[in-house]
């Protein structure tokens, strides 16, 4: 009869074989339980984020809420599409706001800012909105475009070197709600002096894809600002 087996001169008694095993799977599950929580507790900060800011987005109605804004030396619209190079429903929904606050006399010239469109449009944004106005009865003396930018930042960035070329301090900024939050801090992120944003809401854009879009624009720009 032969005794027990050995292993480094260690007699190996039943069952200690399988203890490796068992050990390994063990701790297996520990690292997939962690990484399992770990994705959990992301996901959760994820979407407490997301709904974060999408309170913001949604809560903001203009600086100021009501009323109109406060005399400014100009109007600063922001802007969007053309279609055809034309103002798109969307983006003529921001000037028709822009032409009630000049009939208003809250200020009395524009910016009109945005630069050329991807798939083949002749007219930057800029020109696009001037045309607008100027059939509407502004004066083309009272506009001034800017066509180079291509994003948000960029559209407040260039107004504002604009503004600082003729002397203008103050501006109120137009644009859609769901777009108002962020057009408001990334003024004062470039130092705008008290600046105010008179927003409308839209008729004709699908707000439910834009202000879902407007959450990952916003955490873009925080992580710009931030970084």
């Amino acid at each position: 009869m032969t005794g027990p087996a050995k292993r480094d001169g260690r007699a190996v008694l039943p069952g200690d074989a399988g203890r490796p095993v068992r050990a390994a799977f063990s701790r297996r599950r520990v690292l997939l339980r962690a990484a399992v929580s770990a994705a959990c507790l992301g996901l959760l900060a994820l979407l407490v984020w997301c709904g974060s800011l999408f309170v913001i987005i949604n809560r903001f109605h203009g600086e100021p809420a009501r009323g109109l804004p406060q005399p400014s030396d100009v109007g600063i619209v922001l802007g969007a599409s053309l279609w055809d190079n034309k103002p798109s429903p969307g983006l003529r929904e921001r000037l028709d706001q822009a032409l009630s606050l000049y009939k208003a006399q809250v200020f009395a010239r524009f910016i009109v800012t945005g630069g050329l469109d991807a798939g083949g449009a002749v007219l930057t944004e800029a020109e696009g909105m001037r045309d607008y106005l100027m059939q509407q009865g502004v004066p083309q003396d009272a506009i001034f475009i800017e066509p180079k930018a291509t994003s948000t930042y960029e559209n407040l960035r260039f107004s504002r070197e604009l503004m600082e070329a003729h002397g203008w301090r103050t501006a109120v900024i137009v644009t859609h709600q769901y777009h108002g939050a962020r057009s408001l801090d990334i003024a004062e992120a470039l130092d705008y002096e008290r600046p105010q944003v008179s927003v409308t809401d839209s008729q004709v854009m699908n707000m439910s894809y834009h202000r879902s879009r407007e959450v990952l624009a916003y955490t873009k720009w925080l992580l710009q600002k931030w970084l």
